[in-house]
């Protein structure tokens, strides 16, 4: 019997992963959003969604001395992600937690300097849901749609805390309104053309500022990756915004 599990590596190597053979499978969304949290030494970071851990660890790989928490709605995902800890040697740094985002987060979780999310990206509405059920709760919103993702996020951070998404473009206006309704409205976008994603940075603020990052241009016309994306989906380098 072929197993249930395969174990890729990320970072170049960096990072080792056991995900599901089948079904949900990680991709460069999870490397970018890493790349692009902005931690160092003694930050306490929360990863909403952690699947197998993949964000969690690409940032223990970049950065020594953070301290991560993961939560994961699927039982099995937050098995692998706690092996996934274990075999990158971060288990003292990294752990994942099941729990339901419908529901308030543990008191415990609060006071977080960064909050990380790669939510699901699609509503029941516009959904064609996979066959493979862990991958559909993964990618469409279920019992926490986006607005209560967002809540959820920004109820976890200390007032000077930061928020990084990464979603689809075409949720951005959604996303920016939601976020500064919750008053955290000091906004940056960095677009990843040609992709059709988005990575948004959100601080509290008490009126709304949105600026444009340079966005990172991740295909060459041939479709290789560009010298910047290779240097952060490959080098472990920052995503600076």
């Amino acid at each position: 019997m072929e197993s249930a599990t395969t174990e890729d590596t990320v970072m170049g190597g960096r990072v080792r992963l056991l995900q599901p053979r089948r079904g949900y499978r990680i991709a460069v969304d999870a490397v970018l959003l890493a790349a692009a949290a902005e931690a160092k030494a003694g930050d306490r970071i929360l990863d909403l969604g952690a699947g197998v851990g993949a964000v969690g660890l690409c940032i223990a790989a970049r950065v020594a001395g953070c301290d991560i928490t993961g939560i994961e709605l699927q039982p099995a995902l937050a098995a692998l992600a706690e092996r996934n800890a274990r075999l990158n040697g971060a288990e003292s740094r990294v752990r994942t937690l099941v729990h339901d985002l419908a529901h308030p987060l543990p008191t415990a979780l609060a006071g977080f300097d960064c909050v990380v999310t790669n939510p699901p990206y699609l509503t029941p509405a516009v959904a064609d849901p996979p066959p493979d059920p862990g991958k559909a709760l993964a990618t469409i919103e279920s019992s926490a749609d986006l607005f209560r993702w967002l809540t959820v996020a920004t109820g976890a951070l200390k007032s000077a805390g930061t928020l990084l998404a990464i979603h689809r473009s075409d949720r951005l206006e959604e996303i920016v309104d939601v976020l500064a309704r919750l008053g955290w409205g000091d906004i940056t976008v960095k677009r990843l053309p040609p992709a059709a994603r988005v990575l948004v940075r959100a601080r509290r603020a008490d009126s709304s500022r949105r600026h444009e990052a340079p966005p990172l241009v991740l295909h060459r016309p041939d479709g290789g990756y560009t010298d910047e994306a290779e240097a952060v989906l490959r080098h472990g380098q920052a995503l600076a915004f």
